[in-house]
């Protein structure tokens, strides 16, 4: 009698034994292994039961019972958040349940370049992956005023940097932080501007800088190119640069800039106006900001691009057109006018 109670004794324990061996090999092994990242959506209110069911719909091969005893048994179960998540080959079911209980979503993003203009931005939140769209049936001005920005014009009000989001995300919201971290840039550098700058408010700041990011070619010449709009607006001299009258062209423009488009006037037209644009013309970043604020001490009033990234800077019109001459000579108006402020 006792040798049988040993024997049962001895093999419930190996059994146990076994069992509690194969359940922790199972709980740190990977659940998908060589297989493709997959996608796992947790909605609010799902039970711990619906949170293991929904990891094998996700194409998982495992049991969703098992799961959820795991989940259970882990003490942590009632703690898993709603988002969305990533199972990738090397997930095991204790990182996956670590994952759910931080709730470590899986994160994509979306950059805004220095220099695109709003219609770009639209178009890349439409290719975004997995963003949700809310403002494609939305005219620019309904955008601003969703915003709680009616009337505002939204060119070069949405900072330029990477956003990350989560999986169905809204594109509306990306919006309302860009607008959000512009609006905290440009104080920032209007509250530390330059004392000497002929600049009247932030948003003539924003306009400038705009500007001076897309007429940028080699970064270290931000400050010049700053300094040589910086001393025409002071004497009321016409700014003369081209990257604004392409901005009024807006999609008509065919990448070749005529003659007759320096002498069409419009608002933007910065060869026919004096003063800046009405708008600004792009989304300049923290660097633009600074140089339109903090412009170099030149003399300078002309540039002309060398043909490499820099200019050339002229503090009078015959040494400009000296180096108009030997930069750009042989070169047609829609190549020779580009980064090219003359005195025309």
């Amino acid at each position: 009698m006792r040798r049988w109670l040993k024997t049962f004794l001895f093999g419930t324990a190996l059994l146990v034994a076994l069992l509690c061996t194969g359940a922790y090999l199972w709980w740190t092994q990977p659940l998908n292994p060589a297989g493709p990242n997959l996608d796992l959506t947790v909605e609010p209110g799902t039970t711990p039961r619906g949170v293991a069911q929904a990891v094998v719909d996700s194409g998982v091969k495992t049991s969703a019972d098992l799961l959820f005893v795991g989940f259970r048994l882990s003490g942590k179960a009632r703690a898993i958040k709603a988002g969305s998540y990533e199972i990738s080959n090397t997930t095991t079911p204790q990182t996956l349940l670590s994952m759910l209980v931080r709730g470590e979503e899986t994160l994509r993003t979306v950059t805004v370049v220095e220099g695109w203009n709003f219609r770009q931005v639209r178009q890349a939140l439409a290719k975004a992956e997995q963003l949700q769209s809310q403002s494609q049936s939305l005219s620019d001005a309904q955008i601003m005023e969703k915003l709680g920005r009616p009337g505002l014009h939204p060119e070069g009000r949405f900072y330029p940097d990477t956003y990350t989001y989560a999986k169905g995300s809204s594109d509306m919201a990306i919006l309302q932080r860009a607008l959000k971290s512009m609006d905290k840039h440009l104080a920032q550098a209007w509250s530390a501007r330059a004392p000497q700058s002929p600049l009247k408010s932030a948003q003539e700041a924003l306009i400038l800088a705009s500007i001076v990011e897309k007429e940028t070619g080699k970064a270290a010449d931000r400050p010049l190119i700053a300094g040589v709009f910086s001393n025409r607006l002071r004497i009321g001299m016409m700014l003369q640069t081209d990257p604004s009258v392409i901005y009024g062209l807006g999609t008509a423009f065919d990448g070749n800039l005529r003659r007759s488009d320096l002498r069409a006037d419009s608002p933007y037209n910065t060869y026919t106006r004096t003063g800046l644009p009405p708008t600004p013309i792009a989304m300049p970043g923290k660097a633009a900001l600074e140089a339109a604020l903090h412009p170099a001490a030149t003399q300078a009033l002309y540039f002309v691009a060398k043909g490499d990234g820099s200019s050339h800077f002229s503090s009078d019109l015959t040494e400009h057109n000296r180096a108009v001459n030997r930069y750009q000579r042989g070169l047609g108006l829609s190549e020779s006018a580009t980064r090219s402020v003359s005195g025309q």
